[in-house]
């Protein structure tokens, strides 16, 4: 197995947020899982702040960006209401999403290619606050050549559909979605783009897209929140870590 280098792992702490807001109480306190997940070894915390508050909440931004030791990759759509907290809070990194209200978790990649020059002028007072700006694509090369384009400096690459054909025991379809991953992964590469992915992957599924080289970073939250009800969350991201290194080559 080749060595392919050290991935790394963002938690996306979200749904700690979802249970504190199913009894309107205080408690779970995400900020307190982000550091859990932080001395676990996680290389960076993902929140995701959308428009109707769901999970996380503007005062969960605050505390996170102050307490945390580790980059905060900061979630949210492409409004003039995010542009404005991005750049107050001013996250290590802020990924672009698209939103549904009626949605049940994100759906699909962002349409840079169809949101172009609105997306450019968007993102260029992120970046000149210092924030690392990605796009939540699909791997059509489309969108990751506008990505480029726009001065993204990193593509997440939407890894939900690989995941769903994955779970359903379609692996033929699996490895077809897979292989586009991977094209998609070198083309961003080759243009310049930093390449992360993420988005309903677990301990069975990861594997493969650890080990396409070209990706530096994953984001996993709901399923290893869901791991760390019976496992505890330190041990639920050492698991994935484990999984993780040993698809990269690392022993």
């Amino acid at each position: 197995m080749n060595y392919l280098g050290k991935l790394r792992l963002g938690v996306n702490i979200d749904h700690v947020a979802t249970i504190r807001n199913a009894r309107g109480s205080a408690w779970p306190d995400p900020l307190r899982a982000a550091l859990l997940a932080e001395a676990a070894g996680a290389d960076g915390i993902t929140a995701h702040l959308r428009e109707d508050r769901r999970h996380i909440r503007d005062a969960d931004i605050v505390a996170l960006k102050a307490g945390l030791g580790i980059p905060l990759n900061f979630e949210c759509a492409a409004t003039d209401e995010m542009q404005a907290i991005v750049l107050k809070a001013r996250p290590h990194a802020v990924c672009l999403v698209p939103e549904k209200r009626t949605e049940r978790t994100t759906e699909g990649g962002l349409d840079v290619a169809g949101d172009e020059n609105r997306l450019a002028h968007f993102i260029a007072p992120l970046a000149a606050a210092g924030a690392r700006v990605s796009m939540f694509i699909g791997h059509d090369p489309r969108q990751i050549a506008a990505s480029a384009r726009i001065g993204a400096a990193v593509v997440e690459l939407h890894t939900g559909h690989y995941s769903d054909l994955h779970a359903e025991g379609r692996l033929e379809e699996a490895e077809a979605e897979l292989h586009a991953l991977q094209r998609g992964a070198a083309l961003a590469h080759s243009l310049g783009l930093e390449v992360h992915a993420g988005h309903g992957l677990t301990y069975d599924n990861v594997a493969p897209i650890a080990a396409i080289p070209q990706v530096m970073e994953l984001n996993i939250g709901h399923f290893l929140i869901g791991e760390a009800i019976y496992l505890g969350l330190d041990d639920a991201i050492a698991e994935m870590r484990g999984r993780m290194d040993l698809a990269r080559g690392i022993l």
